[in-house]
């Protein structure tokens, strides 16, 4: 079994329409990964069964499974760990009846079961996909956690509409531009900051080392910046953890070869 690459927050999340549903384009991480190995159990004895059920198996064949994020983190740490468990147990499960026994679980899912999930409008309170799009740009993100975990609730769909980030975001992968791309998300996390609440120090810490955008994780702790490959300062790091971020991390994402 392989592991199960997470994600670091959205590029964009919010209702696709007044009445519309929560959609997201996720930001692949492959950087926190869910890997064979002991660790602690994200979901109790009788969730992994109704898991194992609704694959049409039994949690016989469960596996320990190591978690490198953390859960609440808006990092896809309980889709990543249940997606890793359903290709030990059931390996001929295809990646639209995994997502379908995730959100029996979770109620919401992260789209963590198929290949390219960056590729992505993803309705995440029903587990389908809501359209098929470009990848985003090749990109480096420099991020952590900031604050306590807040774990994703279901039956939350206070998110602001996000049709117009959506229009301006297949604008932009379908044009290869990295730039606009981090407007798409520095938006997005701006108007997810409006409606939960600022507090982080992403705006300045973006603006001091010349990042193009902001990526955050719309229901997390996730915080992200974005740059375009190469462009890091060698300062990026220590100037988060000294910002307050933990688990400091860098990574590249978008378009892979």
């Amino acid at each position: 079994m392989t592991g199960v690459a997470g994600h670091f927050g959205e590029w964009l999340q919010g209702r696709l329409g007044a009445d519309g549903p929560v959609v997201l384009v996720t930001l692949h991480c492959p950087a926190l990964r869910v890997t064979p190995g002991p660790g602690p159990a994200l979901f109790p004895g009788d969730a992994v069964a109704r898991f194992c059920a609704a694959l049409g198996t039994d949690t016989a064949h469960w596996p320990e499974l190591a978690c490198d994020m953390p859960p609440g983190g808006g990092a896809g740490a309980s889709t990543a760990w249940l997606v890793a468990g359903a290709r030990a147990v059931a390996p001929q499960a295809t990646a639209e009846e995994i997502a379908q026994a995730c959100l029996a679980v979770e109620g919401a899912c992260d789209p963590l079961m198929f290949p390219d999930p960056d590729r992505l409008l993803w309705a995440s309170r029903e587990g389908r996909i809501a359209d098929r799009l470009s990848a985003p740009p090749r990109c480096e993100v420099v991020g952590g956690f900031w604050g306590a975990p807040t774990r994703t609730d279901p039956a939350d769909h206070a998110f602001p509409e996000v049709g117009d980030l959506v229009t301006d975001w297949k604008q932009a992968v379908t044009a290869g531009d990295l730039a606009r791309a981090a407007r798409v998300a520095t938006a997005s996390a701006a108007r997810c900051d409006a409606l939960r609440g600022p507090g982080d120090p992403m705006t300045g810490l973006a603006r001091d080392l010349k990042a193009l955008g902001v990526v955050r994780a719309h229901t997390g702790s996730a915080r992200g910046l974005i740059f375009a490959p190469g462009t890091v300062p060698a300062k990026a790091e220590a100037a988060l953890r000294e910002a307050g971020l933990t688990q400091v991390l860098r990574f590249t994402t978008g378009q892979r070869p």
